[in-house]
């Protein structure tokens, strides 16, 4: 199963949208659960994995300062360890979903072992002008205008695709909003009965699904020469965007070259997040659950367990 990533120059740094899954996962095949490996079997080598490639093109891991997430499914975060120095810009749902999972589907999706490293989560709603029709998050914090966050729920309860203007109009990542190209077909077309089957089993929310597919659909053919829109898991739409064409460096690689300016937020050095109070809710209630949380706004990083059971400072 393709997993796709996007990765972004912004400056001196990068921006990646989506992990796929990360090197510990390939290290450690059994965190991923044997229905994943049953059904996505994934081919486990680490040259695929976000953070080797983006050292084939010649960066480090510290270069990715910002990561998106359109969901916090294994293949989508489970490379989030890779980039301990990103900070994690989510919609507010999802990270609400992963931190206090409801119900069967949620407990069994969520693998809490992937953040375990504490990274800086920036949380969101809502907020801004409307992109297309589509409720939008826009000014997120250290990144500019033309990266924004598209709230798009029924896979998970806080699905969401990431747009992207570059120089030649929108990309939308849309995640797992829909599996297959074919989806997208304006009479409303099928993907295969077996991933019919997935989407069905690991949904959420069937009629908020199925509604914003069919607002992908319409966005797709009013929108046709202004937004290019692809989905995580096709390879034929990956194949098409790994291919050197205006929005794709000339070297193949999935990625897009701003033509913006950094803000005065997105400077190399990391700015110190800002408290949020919607954030620090979260905080407390991964705290009534677990011992050890995650640090978000301006907290520092949580205190690591020491092997004679004493807590001190993580470096």
């Amino acid at each position: 199963m393709v997993c796709h990533s996007l990765l972004i120059e912004l400056g001196e740094e990068l921006v990646l949208v989506e992990t796929g899954l990360g090197t510990d996962n390939i290290a450690n095949p059994s965190r991923l659960g044997l229905m994943f490996r049953l059904f996505a079997n994934p081919s486990l080598d680490p040259s695929e994995t976000a953070v080797r490639q983006i050292e084939k093109l010649g960066f480090k891991a510290s270069d990715v300062r910002h990561i998106l997430i359109t969901h916090l499914d294994i293949d989508h975060a489970g490379g989030l360890a890779d980039f301990p120095d990103a900070r994690i810009h989510i919609f507010e749902d999802e990270f609400r979903a992963a931190m206090r999972p409801v119900g069967f589907k949620e407990r069994h999706r969520y693998n809490s072992s992937f953040w375990a490293h504490g990274p800086y989560w920036r949380c969101y709603s809502p907020q801004g002008e409307p992109w297309f029709g589509f409720d939008s998050v826009r000014q997120l914090e250290g990144l500019p205008p033309e990266i924004l966050i598209i709230p798009m729920t029924g896979h998970t309860r806080g699905h969401s695709a990431i747009a992207v203007q570059g120089p030649r109009g929108w990309l939308l990542h849309a995640g797992d909003a829909y599996f297959h190209k074919d989806e997208m077909r304006p009479a409303g077309g099928r993907c295969s009965p077996g991933l019919d089957i997935f989407q069905t089993l690991i949904q959420i929310n069937e009629p908020a699904r199925k509604k914003n597919q069919a607002r992908l659909r319409k966005l797709a053919l009013d929108k046709a020469g202004e937004v290019r829109i692809f989905c995580a898991h096709d390879p034929d739409e990956y194949m098409s965007l790994a291919q050197p064409t205006e929005h794709s460096p000339s070297d193949g690689s999935s990625g897009v070259k701003m033509p913006v300016q950094p803000s005065s937020q997105g400077q190399t050095a990391m700015p110190k997040p800002k408290p949020d109070q919607k954030d620090q809710d979260l905080l407390e209630d991964w705290k009534k659950l677990n011992s050890d949380p995650p640090h978000i706004g301006d907290l520092k990083k949580h205190p690591q367990k020491g092997a004679s059971g004493d807590k001190k400072p993580a470096n």
